[in-house]
């Protein structure tokens, strides 16, 4: 047998080098263009690009770019509608007090509209952060997160600097450019970031869970009032993101970068903390309950032999404690689940478990 398969393999390996040298001289005096792409099309094969392809499969369909643009005209008028509520008309000689409510409302009520119109054609993401809890969950796929961030990051840039060309010069002030308070590090920033864009969302999460039938209310005001309540606790501390986008926008029409980065890690860790914990920890799937528990099942049984021993927990065992009675002895097996009737006493080990 060893004999056959070595002249077997001798054989193959012969054809092969047979169909290469048929191509090359087929290809000798073929033109460059034909030689090219015969190259090309062996290259291919080397690189396995039909994986990659079938990665961005769904890219090239019409929902899928209707998807992406939804999320692009989303974003553009939340930034649009929310950073104009941070416009102090009172101008830089009389500045007005910030009013902390108007700006968490329009930012929650804002949110609420979008998700509202758009939630039905791209998910109503509207956030980086959100998109990429979606991924670590694999409610979306790899390919479709990434145009959608860069179509989310784009919309944030064109609904700000819209808002930059029809504010009059005298009063657009810092455009809603998010920042850390003076007095807090970078690092307590990034700590609220974490914070409020954890509960936000948690929020999504639990109140898109298609598993629940309690949930009878409206889901996009329950994000909205979410957006509300950050705003409300964190104005004062970071600005109150909640989302990259939002706060990438005004820094690239201000040219105002400074702890731009907290902006980004602060949410994206909220925001996947938060989307695993409900999904793989408080309300799993059925199916991935079900995977969690074979795994743990098998890893609980022992790796040497059928049987387990367990330890017994008194000090000691009187010798009465040990009666061997004559008759069949039971013994279960740990793979089947079933009892073996019927071994002979002699042939057993004891234990005096």
């Amino acid at each position: 047998m060893a004999g056959r398969g070595g002249k077997n393999n001798r054989g193959g390996k012969e054809n092969t080098q047979r169909n290469f040298l048929t191509d090359v001289l087929t290809l000798w005096g073929a033109p460059p263009t034909a030689l090219l792409s015969k190259l090309s099309l062996k290259c291919g094969r080397l690189c396995k690009c039909e994986s990659i392809m079938v990665a961005f499969k769904g890219v090239w369909t019409q929902p899928f770019w209707k998807a992406v643009s939804a999320e692009f005209l989303a974003m553009l008028i939340f930034v649009l509608l929310s950073l104009g509520s941070t416009i102090n008309w009172g101008g830089s000689e009389k500045p007005l007090p910030v009013d902390m409510v108007l700006i968490s409302l329009c930012f929650g009520l804002s949110i609420a509209t979008m998700v509202q119109c758009f939630g039905h054609i791209s998910g109503g993401h509207i956030n980086p952060a959100v998109t990429v809890a979606m991924v670590c969950t694999r409610k979306i796929s790899l390919a479709k997160s990434v145009f959608y961030i860069l179509a989310q990051c784009l919309g944030a840039i064109v609904g700000a600097g819209i808002l930059y060309l029809i504010t009059p010069p005298s009063v657009v002030g810092g455009l809603g450019v998010t920042a850390v308070h003076g007095d807090l590090s970078a690092g307590h920033g990034l700590l609220v970031e974490l914070i409020i864009t954890f509960q936000l969302v948690f929020t999504i999460f639990a109140s898109c869970d298609s598993k629940r039938s309690d949930v009878t209310g409206s889901v996009a005001l329950a994000i909205g009032f979410s957006v509300a309540i950050g705003h409300l606790f964190a104005i004062n501390y970071t600005g109150a993101s909640m989302n990259p986008a939002r706060s990438f926008g005004p820094a690239v029409i201000m040219g105002k970068w400074e702890n731009q980065w907290v902006y980004w890690v602060g949410p994206i860790i909220g925001a996947v903390l938060a989307g695993a914990l409900y999904e793989y920890v408080y309300c799993p799937d059925v199916e991935l309950k079900r995977r969690f528990k074979d795994v743990f099942s098998k890893a609980a049984q022992p790796s040497k032999g059928k049987y387990i021993e367990v330890d017994d927990t008194r000090s000691h065992v009187e010798s009465d404690d040990l009666i061997l009675k004559p008759g069949v002895v039971h013994v279960i097996d740990i793979d089947r689940s079933e009892d073996k009737k019927g071994r002979d006493p002699s042939s057993e080990v004891l234990s005096s478990v």
